[in-house]
């Protein structure tokens, strides 16, 4: 077994006690948060790599409770951005020490812009900048972020909710429930992934996905690139259709989140045009038609623009699968040290990684 594969088997009961630790301390801190970002006029979601992606399933959650979020890459933030007078931040970073997110935490300091880290790492120049602080708890991946996605995303999004006042409770229990379902279904998972033609290490893929889940489109890009060595685009479900259409031929893969109450009926049509076309497609989400699509991956029932939160995995057991394909080491970095701590240039790959 990799590390990899080790990693997303353990995934939804590490978030589970994520979960857990939270509400055992009274939703203290996420409290804390909330009420600074309801006092807040903008509130910019940072993060770098894949803390990025699970930073567009926040920004949804935000956005969907009426509050004026910007998802902002931090490097992009840091060299060309300005900070606006009351602004909060919530950085997610899983060690807090990426090159980017040190220096912005310097430039929120400088400007008065409270921080709010979400991140498993205690005393690093994040956490001593943030006004408060979100630690996750959980154990580390062994290199490549599962569960140091996946537990980012779920810390924020707690965040947002509890922001629009939401029955934190009751929440804990609907997500603890679905956690536990998707565990359940990771074995059928792997034996659909076992059994399908669908992956491909010489083919074009190319993800798609709509308002929290693409996050999970974005994480899957990465997971590609990372795990399996082989690249990727993700893009929004409706940007694709203006123009990015274009690219498919016969034997392009394709991979779709389908969201349970918007746009449901349009997508599966595009999922269907993309299959006449000649691509091969895959779906994720929950009651879907049958023979809908080349693979189908069914995802528990959660709160509303929750599906985030396992509907990345079967992606994730995807890229691991893949990687034993092409013949390539999940588990191993050939360019990318595990922490980014400078700019420019590329630098050795240190697989040593899985704590500090």
């Amino acid at each position: 077994m990799t590390k990899l594969l080790h990693d997303i088997l353990r995934e939804p009961a590490e978030l589970a006690g994520i979960l857990s630790r939270f509400s055992e301390s009274r939703w203290e801190g996420i409290l804390a948060a909330a009420g600074l970002v309801r006092s807040a006029s903008l509130i910019y979601v940072v993060g770098i790599g894949s803390s990025w992606n699970a930073g567009w399933a926040v920004t949804a959650l935000l956005q969907k409770y009426g509050f004026a979020a910007h998802p902002a890459d931090a490097s992009e933030l840091l060299h060309f951005g300005t900070l606006a007078a009351g602004a909060v931040a919530i950085v997610l970073s899983r060690s807090g020490r990426s090159v980017e997110i040190v220096r912005l935490a310097s430039r929120f300091a400088e400007a008065g812009v409270p921080v709010v880290a979400i991140t498993n790492t205690a005393d690093t120049p994040l956490t001593r900048a943030a006004r408060v602080v979100l630690q996750m708890g959980a154990r580390f991946d062994h290199l490549v972020s599962v569960t140091m996605y996946s537990g980012l995303a779920l810390t924020g999004g707690l965040v947002a909710s509890a922001a629009a006042r939401a029955d934190l409770d009751g929440l804990a229990l609907e997500l603890q429930d679905g956690l536990a379902r998707a565990e359940a279904e990771l074995e059928g998972w792997r034996k659909q992934l076992a059994e399908s033609v669908w992956l491909d290490p010489t083919a074009a893929t190319y993800f798609l996905a709509r308002g929290g889940t693409l996050a999970s489109a974005c994480e899957a890009r990465l997971l590609w690139e990372e795990a399996a060595k082989r690249p990727a685009c993700a893009i929004g479900t409706g940007t694709f259709r203006h123009g990015t259409q274009e690219m498919v031929f016969p034997g392009t893969r394709i991979g779709m989140w389908i969201d349970p109450l918007r746009l449901r009926c349009e997508d599966l049509m595009l999922a269907g045009n993309l299959a006449g076309a000649g691509a091969q497609v895959l779906l994720i989400g929950r009651d879907l038609p049958a023979h809908a699509a080349h693979l189908a991956f069914e995802v528990p029932r959660l709160p509303a623009d929750w599906e985030f939160l396992t509907g990345t995995i079967p992606a994730q057991l995807a890229a691991e699968r893949l990687a034993a394909l092409g013949g390539v080491d999940c588990d191993a970095f050939r360019l990318c040290p595990y922490i980014i701590d400078s700019e420019g240039g590329l630098a050795p790959g240190k697989t040593e990684a899985g704590g500090f």
